[in-house]
């Protein structure tokens, strides 16, 4: 595999657009993963077996945060390393992160099975469902350092430059999904009935396998980050590394957490409307994540592309690295932001068959859509500042932001507007978002001098 920069100066809108396409079908196809899996246990284990499964999503998203966050400050530090042909250092720093989040999450692992029952009470889970979700949420617990792993793994695969393995691991996990999950629930060839477990079952069979998988295939490939012994070595506890991977990952985490806990919010704020204004606002959300991956997709790669600019000494890439995320945000994103208002009924139908919550939805749409495209261009902004190690300012502002306008504006809105303000709100936070992110970006982080990390 080449080292160093995974793009050409001359063909960056190539070399982009052939990254971006299989992050954005490998965030899709996780989606739709989660979507088929919740399907399975709805239709077999009925509407108790559905509910113990969501309430776990908020714990499950605390403990994705502190991986996400990791990977973040990886992909930055991985993205330097490579970009300075510093193979070796490259290693570390995945040795080390892998060395956190394994025994990291053996431990959180342990914590939560040791006192799920407690947790669950505190959340003001349903009596008639804790014996379902006590289960759940150990067998789900027991499996998270290897899906902690997965997740780091891919990551890095990407921060080097290869958003195709990460991909053909997605699908092998999915395909497994599909067939064991079912297989489990029901017993079917003979298989142990597992009942409510079987989803984290699988999960932990199909980790297991996508790892073998990537060992293989990454030895069979001479890939820099196979694992051989040589590279095995490095897993282990480095402080200084692990030092600078918290220093850039724990915000990004602090972040997630703060965005989630809006949301909360929010759905509390659109749950005083009623059943219906509830069901429009889950299918508003189902579209708008479609159409935001590819956006999310698109700063990903602005921040491993910036990253490893910065790490071959050629800071003055970035500004090329800009220009080509936001035309493919302007491309891509405004693309499907078209599509979408021009099939919005038809969006609404597959969520939805009451007419009347069919025309709130589309409504509720057409109000925030367009403001996707400065969602995607904050994010851009942000991905790349982190590149260099500024993760603080971008942190703040997207708080700052939350706590400041989309919260107090969804609240004031919601009493001028009812239901629409809330969207109104949304909107209004997106342009906020963007305009001080770029402001940051221009007037301040441009000022400052961009020196690799490591």
């Amino acid at each position: 595999m080449k080292k160093g920069l995974v793009f050409s100066e001359q063909h960056l809108w190539k070399t982009f657009l052939v990254f971006v396409l299989p992050l954005v079908a490998t965030n899709i196809l996780q989606n739709l993963s989660g979507t088929i899996n919740s399907i399975f246990v709805g239709q077999f284990l009925g509407v108790d077996a559905i509910a113990a499964v969501s309430v776990f999503f908020p714990i499950l998203f605390c403990l994705m945060a502190f991986v996400i966050g990791l990977s973040a400050g990886t992909t930055i530090l991985v993205g330097q390393a490579w970009g300075a042909q510093n193979i070796e250092r490259v290693q570390q720093v995945v040795g080390t992160t892998l060395f956190l989040t394994f025994f990291g999450g053996l431990i959180i692992a342990a914590f939560g099975i040791v006192f799920a029952p407690h947790f669950l009470q505190i959340l003001g889970v349903d009596q008639k469902i804790l014996p379902l979700a006590i289960p759940y949420m150990c067998s789900m617990l027991a499996g998270s350092p290897l899906l902690f792993v997965y997740i780091i793994y891919t990551s890095v695969l990407r921060g080097v430059g290869d958003s195709i393995t990460p991909l053909v691991a997605l699908l092998m996990t999915s395909l497994l999904g599909l067939v064991i999950t079912p297989a489990f629930i029901q017993g079917y060839w003979g298989l142990p009935k597992l009942g409510i477990v079987a989803p984290a079952i699988a999960s932990i069979t199909g980790n297991i396998a996508v790892l073998i998988f990537l060992a293989v295939y990454l030895n069979f490939k001479q890939h820099p980050l196979r694992p051989n012994r040589h590279f095995l070595k490095q897993l282990r506890l480095q402080p200084q590394l692990a030092k600078a991977i918290l220093k850039l990952g724990i915000p990004t985490g602090i972040q997630m957490v703060t965005t989630s806990l809006a949301g909360l919010v929010v759905v509390s704020l659109v749950n005083q409307y009623g059943a219906h204004a509830t069901a429009a606002y889950g299918a508003v959300n189902q579209v708008l994540n479609y159409i935001q991956f590819p956006a999310l997709s698109i700063a990903i790669a602005s921040s491993i592309f910036a990253a490893q600019a910065i790490g071959a000494n050629k800071a003055y890439l970035l500004g090329k690295v800009l220009r080509t995320a936001m035309g493919m945000n302007l491309l891509i994103t405004g693309s499907l932001i078209v599509l979408a208002y021009l099939f919005s009924w038809h969006l609404m139908a597959l969520f939805i068959t009451e007419p009347s919550v069919m025309a709130l939805g589309q409504q509720l749409l057409f109000i925030m859509l367009w403001a996707v495209l400065f969602f995607g261009a904050n994010a851009i902004f942000a991905s790349i500042m982190r590149a260099s190690g500024t993760v603080t300012a971008p942190m703040l502002i997207n708080i700052g932001s939350i706590l400041c306008i989309e919260l107090p504006c969804a609240y004031l809105f919601s009493h001028f507007w009812g239901l629409k303000g809330i969207w109104f709100a949304y909107a209004l936070a997106f342009v906020c978002l963007c305009l001080l992110q770029g402001g940051y970006y221009h007037f301040v982080w441009k000022k400052k001098s961009i020196h690799r990390l490591l």
